[in-house]
Formats: structure tokens, C-alpha cells, sequence
């Protein structure tokens, strides 16, 4: 250990002249630190800002194609549900996740509305004989308020409800969006669930 000291103070007397010559040399060169700092945040500013356009326009290539009913109706369960994200994405939503899957507690989409909302959306990717339930729209009503901590809930298909489902949603102020409904919203002639 005692032979290592003088090898410790040298290089420790480095750093210190080291860090006196660094200091000195900004002192005197502010204006240079300065531009290199607007520089640097300009930068990074620029590159923010190309990369909120590239996701914009990948959202927006997105959403174009589902300006129709078609695509929805050839779409995988997992897909249906990331193409509600997206128009929820385009419809002004923030926070928008795609929670859907085993054990989803009866959410497939979470966001905050233009308003500062929170929504479920359930999502319903079924053929046109098959129709939403009162089983599936009881389980929302279970679970967007207290489990989810959702202002709203909406549940979207690509078919119809039942007479019982469709009535209780109206009862308890779940959206049910139907196939036409969800043509409209897709295509911006209708309103989006939270409206």
C-alpha cells in the first residue's frame, strides 16, 4: 500500500491540472460551449421532431386503410384490437395501450379520451352470425370502473348485440358499437365511442 502512494499522488496531481486546465479552457472559450450546447439541443430537438412525424405518418398509413369496413372483418382477433388503438390514436387519444389477452379482466384497449377520460374498449372480432352477448357486456360493466379505473367503457364489434346485451349496455351507459357503427367511426362520418 505504501509503495503505491507516490504512484496515487502523481496521478492524482494529474487529474487535478487536468481538471484546472478543462475549467480554465471553458472559462475562456463560454461563447464556443455555449453555441456546441444550442447545437446539441437543437439536435436533438430535430431528431424528436422527425420522429413524431414518422410515427404520424405511419398512423396515419394505418388508419387510411381501415376507412372501410372490409379490412376489419379479415382481421385476427390481436389485429382488431390494434386497429381500434389506432383510430382511438387518430381520434386524438393519449395513452393508449393494447392490454387485450388471457386474462384481460375484460379490456382490450385503455386510453385517455381528447377530454382526459379514461376508456375501455373491449373488442368483439366476430363473423356476422355470431352477435355480442349479455355475458360479455355484464363482464365489462364489472370490471372498467373498479378494476380498470375507467371513466367510460365501449364495447366494439365487427358484428351486432342481442336485443338483451344491446339494452343493458343502455342501461348501465356502456357504447355498444356495432358493425355500422364502427364503419362510421372508421371512415369519420360517425362519432368515436367517447363522444
Amino acid at each position: 500500500m505504501k509503495r503505491n502512494a507516490p504512484l496515487l499522488g502523481a496521478v492524482a496531481l494529474v487529474a487535478v491540472v487536468l481538471a484546472s486546465l478543462v475549467v480554465r479552457w471553458l472559462a475562456q472559450h463560454l461563447v464556443l460551449v455555449a453555441v456546441l450546447l444550442v447545437a446539441g439541443v437543437g439536435a436533438g430537438v430535430a431528431v424528436l421532431r422527425s420522429r413524431v412525424r414518422t410515427r404520424q405518418r405511419e398512423l396515419d398509413a394505418r388508419t387510411a386503410q381501415l376507412r372501410h369496413i372490409g379490412p376489419f372483418l379479415a382481421m385476427t382477433p390481436k389485429a382488431f384490437e390494434h386497429a381500434l388503438a389506432d383510430l382511438c390514436r387518430r381520434d386524438g387519444c393519449t395513452k393508449v395501450k393494447v392490454v387485450g389477452g388471457a386474462g384481460d379482466l375484460a379490456a382490450d384497449v385503455l386510453a385517455t379520451t381528447p377530454a382526459g377520460q379514461r376508456i375501455l374498449i373491449q373488442a368483439k372480432r366476430y363473423g356476422p352470425r355470431t352477435s355480442v352477448g349479455s355475458d360479455d357486456v355484464q363482464k365489462v360493466n364489472g370490471t372498467y370502473r373498479d378494476v380498470h379505473h375507467c371513466d367510460l367503457a365501449a364495447v366494439v364489434t365487427t358484428s351486432s348485440f342481442t336485443k338483451a346485451a344491446a339494452a343493458f349496455c343502455t342501461q348501465v351507459g356502456i357504447r355498444a358499437v356495432d358493425q355500422r357503427a364502427l364503419a362510421l367511426w372508421a371512415d369519420g362520418r360517425g362519432r368515436p365511442p367517447w363522444a
